[in-house]
């Protein structure tokens, strides 16, 4: 006589229910080829996701320029080219290199100047809080995923012909409109198709993509020097249309939100898919029931995650005192990291390094950043690492600032040893807090949690352009600042509870239990 079919949500070997997330992975493994490739496939987004994020730092440069005749007024230490007639200076490469040039910008108030960029912040504020919960409710995180990237990639292309500075920045603000959601929902993804113990592995690899994606711009423009800015874009966007199409027929749909969202035979499609267990059972249904009658908790979940639309998915995390407690501590400490994470690349041409040579030095402070996170995430306290990260990203910031005020000959090169120092605790703190978003919300809501701690991260990026420009004529504006802000706003971890090894929730009222039970767990040891 066969033996009975094993549902998917019970364990025979318990009187108890399991959780979600250890039935899931046991019948499908930890981690396999199949979930190694979608993680991949979906973090590759990062790469795309990057190159627009900082693709202004070239194609809004303002270039260098010499003078014509040296018996005229120019003289090299004039550092201000609208004070002399046209005729006594040129460009030094084409007019065509970059938008100011082009546009002949070079004379333009800073708003001008910085019109584009702020558009393109703007444009993630705005689309991360209008699309934010759509991943949660009825798009899901591969649909939002591909229509970001679609976005993105149509919005890119057609940058190549825009006429003057105002179709430019709206462009851009369409561009930054579709990449808002993109790392939340490639983090998310990949992060719900592993088991927790690959759970903090699998979620650097989309920080992995956007390094990537950062390193290959100095590169690009360097080869497109002296050519016009619109080769960028193009140069952009083409594969970034091609990565769409990989995403919209190869990438697969969360197990854990079509469940939640009451798909289950989608589901359990799913899990096949991605099995790592070489196990007949497996492939042919046999140990994954095509019913979910068995889970006690299946009337209660499968209501409220039916019904839940755009606005009720925010509410849910504003209602519960303990959800808006975590919401507000991680928002705060990403505003102080996007300050640094962004301000810092922008105030390079402070430092006075080549733009090529920084840009690539500051994206290689990913890699560290990234190993670091990768390896010893499994071991680290998510609390104390972020403390000690965003600290010692406060200390060298305003070492920064400090340096510039000493007279004590050239120090460019310990500047930018504390630039980079600096950048790599912003991108470590950055990772950290990424995964511990995950871990402190339920599936229900994580979507959108992670959503508004990079909307408040992006919020710093409106801000560092302002803080870069004031901080030319003092550095307290911008360097100061940068690590006032990141250090003190990173204490706000201090009230977080920790989570490393925990499992991973799908309703609000499992969170509200495991937070009991560990309050518990602290107090008898305490007594």
């Amino acid at each position: 006589m066969a033996e009975p079919t094993q549902p998917l949500l019970t364990d025979s070997n318990s009187s108890s229910p399991r959780s979600l997330d250890d039935t899931i992975e046991s019948y499908i493994g930890s981690f396999g080829w199949a979930q190694f490739l979608q993680a991949a496939l979906v973090s590759f987004s990062g790469v795309f996701d990057a190159q627009q994020t900082f693709i202004s730092v070239f194609t809004d440069s303002e270039p260098t320029w010499h003078c014509t005749d040296s018996n005229s007024i120019c003289h090299e230490s004039i550092s201000n080219i609208c004070i002399l007639p046209k005729t006594a200076w040129s460009w030094d490469y084409s007019p065509h290199v970059s938008v100011i040039s082009e546009w002949g910008l070079q004379c333009a108030g800073s708003f001008v100047k910085g019109l584009p960029e702020s558009s393109f912040f703007v444009g993630c504020l705005i689309g991360g809080l209008v699309l934010s919960t759509l991943a949660d409710s009825s798009l899901g995180r591969k649909n939002m995923l591909f229509l970001s990237c679609l976005v993105m990639a149509i919005s890119t292309m057609l940058t190549v012909f825009s006429p003057n500075i105002w179709v430019y920045a709206v462009l851009r603000f369409v561009n930054g409109f579709g990449r808002a959601t993109i790392g939340t929902c490639a983090l998310v993804l990949s992060t719900e198709l592993v088991g927790k113990k690959w759970r903090g592995r699998v979620g650097i690899m989309s920080f992995f993509g956007f390094m990537l994606g950062f390193l290959s711009l100095p590169l690009m423009a360097y080869m497109n020097r002296g050519s016009s800015w619109r080769i960028l874009y193009a140069w952009t966007s083409i594969p970034t249309i091609i990565y769409c199409v990989l995403v919209r027929f190869f990438v697969c749909e969360s197990p854990r939100w079509l469940f939640v969202r009451g798909r289950r035979e989608e589901a359990i499609s799913i899990l096949k898919r991605v099995a790592s267990i070489p196990s007949t059972d497996v492939s042919s249904g046999g140990a994954i029931s095509m019913s979910f009658s068995s889970l006690p908790f299946e009337e209660d979940e499968e209501k409220p995650s039916t019904n839940v639309n755009i606005f009720t998915t925010m509410k849910v995390l504003v209602e519960k005192r303990w959800a808006l407690k975590r919401l507000s501590a991680v928002m705060a400490i990403a505003f102080g990291i996007g300050l640094v994470y962004y301000g810092m690349p922008l105030a390079l041409s402070n430092l006075d390094f080549n733009i090529y040579l920084s840009a690539a030095f500051n994206a290689l402070m990913d890699l560290p950043a990234n190993l670091i996170t990768l390896f010893l995430v499994d071991k680290l306290s998510r609390r104390n690492a972020l403390i000690g990260f965003t600290a010692l990203g406060g200390v060298s910031s305003v070492l920064i600032f400090a340096l510039q005020n000493m007279r004590i000959g050239n120090h460019g090169a310990l500047q930018l040893a504390l630039e980079l120092i600096s950048y790599f605790s912003a991108c470590s703190a950055f990772n950290m807090e990424m995964i511990y978003t995950i871990e402190l919300f339920p599936t229900c809501v994580r979507n959108s949690a992670i959503a508004m701690a990079r909307q408040a991260l992006v919020l710093g990026g409106v801000f560092s352009p302002i803080m870069v420009a004031a901080g030319r004529k003092n550095a307290f504006w911008s360097f100061g600042l940068f690590g006032l802000a990141i250090g003190l706003l990173g204490l706000f971890a201090v009230g977080l509870p920790e989570t490393r090894g925990s499992d991973l929730c799908d309703t609000m009222d499992e969170e509200e239990c495991k937070d009991r039970r560990s309050k518990v767990a602290v107090n008898n040891v305490i007594a």
